[in-house]
């Protein structure tokens, strides 16, 4: 669990770096670049259809693993469009209350079949 914890840690820092990038020379405007690139129909275009996928799925898994609590509908919204810059903060939390338990990190309250 704990190299888990390491790479979502270096994961934060890395997608910290490429923000401040980023909004240092585009600036916030994030939204209608992802539009025009994913409109586009380029590599890139594929590239951004393929990270929605992800970024959905990690957002209904969260609904599910809180067994689609009200608070998990904030909490999922905010991961699908924060993504990892919120997501691995997240799942570091969550691994930490989970106690090196994989399958409690996994399946949150849930009782294993």
């Amino acid at each position: 669990m704990r190299a888990f914890q390491i790479l979502l840690g270096l994961f934060l820092i890395g997608i910290l770096v490429f923000t401040a990038s980023a909004v240092s020379k585009q600036g916030w405007d994030f939204v209608s670049l992802y539009i025009n690139e994913t409109l586009a129909l380029t590599w890139q275009s594929q590239f951004n259809f393929d990270f929605s996928c992800y970024l959905i799925l990690s957002a209904l898994w969260i609904l599910w693993r809180n067994q689609f609590s009200p608070s998990s509908f904030a909490v999922a919204g905010i991961a699908a469009i924060l993504g990892i810059l919120f997501f691995a903060p997240y799942l570091f939390i969550e691994s930490l209350k989970a106690k090196g338990d994989v399958k409690k990190l996994l399946l949150g309250e849930r009782e294993p079949n």
